[in-house]
């Protein structure tokens, strides 16, 4: 009889224990570190089942590794193995990514130069014995561990990023440059003129690339009309060229603490597509006629060109609102001219925007995020904590407008027209419902309704949940309990709407400059307002772009919170021994997640230094219990810590309780 087999993608944890999914099976199937037969997380595997144990989790054997999802890895190169001798003729690599369960043997003859303790990139060549390291080159010599450059390279590489452009992209993005700008009166005349509108952008303090402008009109009816124009990248990026396959590989930006990796080369993302003020520049826009009370009374989409009159940071435009709040809305005006007015407008109708979604079923979560001041070298001297003040929410709603608003223009047009074409949306499927029924257990054990039936939930009724636990010090345990019981927002070209916002049609249309699906979606948008076919056969190749954007998404992410991580430990290199307020923000059963109030840093308490009692982990109550005393230390709890190591290697810090 033929053996059952599967294929499909193996995930690989940290520990080196492989996991692989198997549709109707209620619990991965578990594969042991010696039965992975060289499977590295993320590769295509065939697998077979072994011999089901009572009470034990269904485990697997790797037979065969069909496809590798990386070969190429970062890390610090050793001469010293398990710190014994030096030896001079070889190398392993400690690799950066935990979930590499093997160092890689570098003979010195392929080390390219590389001393001990270098990071450098090293390619896989060989790997005979699975219980035995792989071979490998060095493709990349990074410089010395610790140094701060060296160290945020390894991190973009190790996600398969790069930081420098190839000369062949950055001589067809000049070419391109020169060749568009000798179009340009050719180009005007096809588009709408708005340059005399009054137009702005709002962006952080040090942006260098400004993805959207606002533009603002009072009608004479009393109504506004109110443009969101967003670099129109579309018209300097072609389909096919090396600056668009440069694009696709790219996927994203990239932001670490201390720098941005643009998908663009600068000549474009910097100059000709980004919106700065004083010059004219080519945009594509959606345009809204409404009250003050976010009716839509008319629309329009379509290539502009505009002239950004003036240039605010987030501050700058708070500041007015500040100004029109102390002063009132005629000495500001006095103060700060027609935009005292014009960001009061559009202030009120952002809020009133807001308060419709939240009635429609957005589900609001805030979440903080921290920025580091860095000195002349590179390490952190200060960090604190973003706040979100109200031009933050303006400019996000506006562009949450946008993308709703041509998202369901798209769709409507398709269906009105009978056509069954592409188009990329950003989509957020329903929470999963065994997790949503956990969660509602959960809640009741703390004193908490959530309304759901049989893991079926709405927005309203988890926004009301979280109304409920508003200041409480429950907020934070079933704050991330619910975040954690939610899906991922990903790009396709099957709509199902967003759940997390409350929309039955939602893309991403407003930042071409730095995500790839804006740009495929600006490219259908102008097919489709020409009239021209988006053809049902080409939906198959968008589907695949948009499923490898959210990859791309996913490996941007992984890098920015990297970034941020090793920077949190640094800051703390000289800070052990002192005691700090935490926050307990996840269990396990090797110990206890905390999160240090002013940082954010996270680190461990370990249950092994929990000497005073043995803890066992509850992980449907998400709480650790003492077996003896029965202390319960929980998801939220807030406790008194004191560091007792940092480990900027593998970036980890380590805590006490005080």
């Amino acid at each position: 009889m033929k053996e059952v087999t599967f294929k499909g993608n193996i995930i690989v944890a940290g520990r080196g224990i492989g996991y692989f999914a198997i549709p109707d099976f209620e619990e991965d199937i578990e594969i042991q570190g010696h039965l992975l037969n060289t499977a590295l997380n993320g590769d295509e595997v065939e697998i077979k089942l072994l011999p089901k144990h009572d009470n034990l989790r269904q485990q697997g054997e790797v037979l065969n590794v069909i496809k590798r999802a990386k070969t190429a890895f970062v890390g610090t190169l050793i001469q010293t193995p398990n710190g014994g001798e030096q030896k001079k003729d070889f190398f392993f690599l400690k690799p950066d990514d935990r979930r590499m369960y093997r160092d890689i043997f570098v003979h010195s003859s392929n080390a390219g130069g590389a001393k001990n303790g270098d990071k450098a990139q090293v390619e896989i060549t060989g790997w005979r014995d699975p219980l035995k390291s792989p071979e490998g080159k060095v493709i990349r010599v990074l410089g010395k561990k610790g140094v701060h450059n060296v160290e945020m390279e390894a991190i973009i590489l190790e996600r398969g990023f790069e930081d420098n452009f190839p000369k062949e992209v950055e001589k067809d993005a000049e070419k391109t440059a020169e060749r568009k700008k000798a179009d340009w009166d050719n180009e005007v005349a096809k588009r709408r003129d708005l340059r005399d509108t009054l137009t702005f952008t709002i962006d952080p303090a040090d942006a260098k690339d400004f993805d959207d402008a606002l533009s603002f009109k009072k009608l004479e009816n009393g109504k506004y009309e109110i443009g969101i124009h967003i670099a129109d990248v579309s018209h300097f990026v072609e389909p096919g060229t090396v600056l668009d396959k440069e694009a696709i590989k790219r996927g994203t930006s990239v932001y670490l603490v201390d720098r941005t990796i643009p998908m663009l080369p600068e000549i474009l993302s910097n100059d000709l597509c980004s919106l700065n003020p004083d010059v004219p520049r080519f945009t594509f826009s959606a345009i809204f006629v409404m009250d003050g009370n976010t009716k839509i009374t008319d629309k329009w989409f379509g290539r502009t060109v505009i002239h950004s009159d003036r240039r605010f940071s987030y501050e700058d435009a708070q500041n007015i609102l500040d100004q029109n709040k102390s002063l009132g809305l005629e000495a500001s005006k006095k103060e700060n001219g027609e935009y005292a007015e014009i960001l009061e407008i559009l202030n009120q109708i952002a809020k009133k925007l807001q308060k419709e979604k939240l009635k429609n079923g957005a589900i609001e979560f805030e979440t903080e995020e921290v920025k580091f001041e860095l000195d002349d070298e590179g390490k952190p001297i200060r960090v604190f904590r973003k706040e979100r003040k109200d031009t933050h929410k303006l400019i996000e709603e506006f562009m949450l407008l946008a993308n709703k608003e041509v998202a369901e223009f798209m769709f409507k047009g398709m269906e009105n027209k009978k056509m069954k074409g592409a188009f990329v949306y950003r989509i957020h499927e329903l929470p999963n419902k065994e997790k949503i029924a956990n969660l509602a257990l959960f809640t009741k054990a703390l004193g908490y309704h959530l309304d759901e039936d049989e893991g079926v939930v709405t927005a309203g009724a988890l926004n009301k949940l979280m109304k409920d636990v508003d200041g409480k010090p429950e907020e934070f345990l079933i704050k991330t309990a619910a975040i954690r019981s939610m899906a991922k927002a990903v790009y396709s070209t099957r709509n199902i709407g967003h759940f997390g916002l409350g929309f039955t049609y939602y893309t991403h249309f407003t930042s071409p400059i730095r995500r790839y699906p804006d740009l495929m979606v600006h490219r259908l948008l102008e097919r489709f307002l020409k009239g021209g076919k988006i053809d049902q056969d080409e939906v198959a190749k968008y589907e695949s772009m948009a499923m490898d954007a959210t990859q791309k998404e996913i490996a941007a992410a992984e890098a920015e919170r990297a970034s941020i991580k090793y920077k949190q430990v640094e800051f703390m290199l000289d800070k052990v021994g002192q005691e700090f307020e935490a926050t307990i923000s996840g269990v396990s059963e090797w110990g206890i997640y905390v999160e240090e109030v002013e940082t954010k840093a996270e680190g461990m308490i370990r249950l092994k230094n929990m000497t005073d009692d043995t803890y066992i982990l509850d992980e449907k109550n998400y709480c650790i219990v003492g077996s003896q005393t029965k202390k319960k230390f929980s998801l939220g709890d807030k406790v008194k810590v004191k560091l007792n190591d940092a480990d900027l290697d593998k970036k980890i810090l380590d805590f006490i309780l005080v």
